[in-house]
């Protein structure tokens, strides 16, 4: 039986179903796009246009609201307010896209990439990813280090 339960269960309890969420939006604000089973993917669409709508207010409680919802991961906060937000702001709503993909070879299931409609410079949050130039400046100290030395 349904007993009250809006949405789709997911075959999945409601603490299940939240960490779900949480990890399927997680992964659609750092990435741009996911792909996932369709029923997941329709699931978080219309959750993920409500979490964009209260950020689009950018008030103290939309921040703290956003924040409880994403499981008090701050740097995927800051990235949707900072990056997503600004992009999509002009937007009433329809902030995401679902293409349909071929099924999936293992148990036939039907897939698809959910992704932002606008397009969205994404990247992983700061302090996550080396810095290229850095990594050649210490290889050429290095050498001349060694030159120095002899």
């Amino acid at each position: 039986m349904r007993k009250r339960i809006f949405g789709k269960k997911l075959s999945r309890g409601r603490g299940a179903r939240r960490a779900l969420f949480r990890a399927l939006a997680r992964a659609m604000i750092i990435s741009g796009k996911i792909k996932t089973p369709k029923a997941k993917a329709k699931f978080i669409q219309g959750q993920l246009d409500k979490l964009i709508n209260s950020a689009k207010k950018d008030s103290v409680f939309t921040r703290r609201k956003v924040l409880a919802e994403l499981g008090n991961d701050r740097e995927t906060a800051d990235l949707l307010f900072k990056k997503i937000v600004p992009v999509l702001r002009e937007r009433t709503g329809g902030f995401t896209r679902i293409i349909t993909l071929p099924k999936r070879k293992g148990d036939a299931a039907d897939m698809a990439r959910i992704e932002w409609v606008e397009e969205v410079l994404m990247g992983v949050p700061d302090g996550k990813k080396p810095d290229i130039k850095e990594s050649k400046k210490t290889k050429e100290t290095k050498k001349i280090d060694l030159k120095s030395k002899k």
